[in-house]
């Protein structure tokens, strides 16, 4: 697609939805009015690592009203000068600024475009990052300027964004908190392009919903690469009886992620990970490596990262945005195709391909969700881990 093509296609889609998203965010506000509506975020002082209440998976509170109304709202202020008040269903207002901002140089979105594309694909996203913290990299200039991290929500964070004092090694802290509309769009008003979202939640923090394997190439190894790493731990996780999930990181790279059981602990998640690197590994030398150090990775190989299980480590969540030309998106790939190593193009998902794939994509990420792992399973996983030498 051309870029002419792709911003006239952005700009159609701003004043229009499929009914399933409509449906899907429709149901989500509905949900939030019976369960008691908008309650305020910001001066919240609860702890947030208590048990889990239940089985009960969380769920998206407030979806911030029907798209064609909010993608009214943003291409308007947009087209009148990119400064306005975004108002969502339940009557709660976001100052939003700078939508006509460029935020990809050469590919021509803007940060309004980011906007608009965050509130398509929230359907699938924001029960994904639902009572997860955040984590900010902020692009204030866009992708071509200068960034920088920030974890807490700022002093001067809106009432109608999510927040939660979380436990960490410094104290409890204020920490944006993901799962609504209104707290995502503030995340790209601050400049933010990527989601990164921790791997357990509120209420459940040492409690990670799954153990993730961050298969990353080097700068001279083509995705076909990683793709035939990706086809050999998924031959270990079945010898392992274990099921997984897929996405493209966004970037150069894959996640692998693999449902933990209910009240399995950040040491099950980085044994678990450790293990299938580390028979991959040993099974093909000549293409997968553990190596930490980029220096002393052997030459076409795929480093598989099996470290980022630990409490407060952060991931791309599914349909992320990131920092990268052409505005591409992590994004859910068939399980079959990782199995088989079959082709992908990485660079095919992007903020203005994606949102076109939304239900096939809910239907790859949401399977995997109620499908799960056996503890069984896992527990056997984990005891081979232990008795490795």
């Amino acid at each position: 697609m051309t870029l002419a093509a792709s911003r006239r296609a952005l700009a159609t889609r701003s004043t229009r939805s499929t009914p399933s998203v409509a449906a899907a965010l429709h149901d989500c506000t509905a949900g939030s009015r019976r369960n008691g509506g908008s309650a305020k975020r910001a001066t919240r002082a609860k702890a947030a690592d208590r048990p889990k209440a239940g089985p009960e998976k969380p769920r998206s509170r407030r979806s911030g009203g029907e798209p064609p109304s909010l993608l009214r709202q943003l291409s308007r202020i947009e087209q009148d000068g990119g400064d306005g008040i975004l108002v969502f269903a339940e009557g709660e207002t976001l100052a939003v600024t700078s939508l006509g901002k460029e935020f990809f140089p050469g590919d021509g979105y803007t940060k309004g475009d980011l906007m608009r594309y965050y509130t398509r694909v929230a359907p699938l996203l924001l029960p994904a990052i639902d009572g997860r913290p955040l984590a900010l990299k902020r692009y204030p200039n866009g992708i071509a300027g200068a960034s920088f991290f920030q974890h807490d929500p700022g002093e001067s964070a809106p009432e109608v964004v999510r927040t939660e004092q979380v436990p960490t090694e410094e104290g409890m802290e204020l920490r944006l908190v993901g799962g609504e509309l209104p707290t995502l769009l503030y995340t790209v008003q601050l400049g933010t392009v990527a989601v990164n979202a921790w791997h357990s939640r509120v209420g459940s923090l040492d409690v990670p919903d799954y153990a993730v394997l961050d298969l990353d190439p080097g700068s001279d190894v083509p995705f076909g690469r990683v793709m035939e790493v990706a086809s050999l731990v998924a031959a270990e996780l079945e010898r392992m009886r274990l099921r997984a999930v897929a996405k493209t990181s966004g970037a150069t790279g894959l996640h692998i992620l693999i449902p933990l059981a209910r009240r399995s602990d950040y040491d099950v998640a980085a044994t678990l990970a450790e293990e299938v690197a580390t028979r991959v590994v040993a099974a093909r030398p000549d293409v997968a490596t553990v190596e930490r150090a980029i220096g002393a990775r052997a030459p076409g190989t795929v480093y598989v990262d099996h470290m980022q299980n630990a409490r407060g480590k952060t991931l791309a969540t599914v349909c992320s945005a990131r920092a990268h030309s052409g505005a591409t998106v992590s994004t859910p790939i068939p399980w079959a195709q990782v199995a088989r190593g079959r082709r992908v193009d990485p660079r095919a998902f992007t903020i203005a391909t994606v949102p076109r794939r939304l239900t096939r994509l809910r239907g790859l990420w949401e399977q995997i969700q109620v499908e799960g792992n056996s503890g069984a399973a896992l527990r056997a996983a984990t005891r081979a881990a232990v008795r490795r030498p």
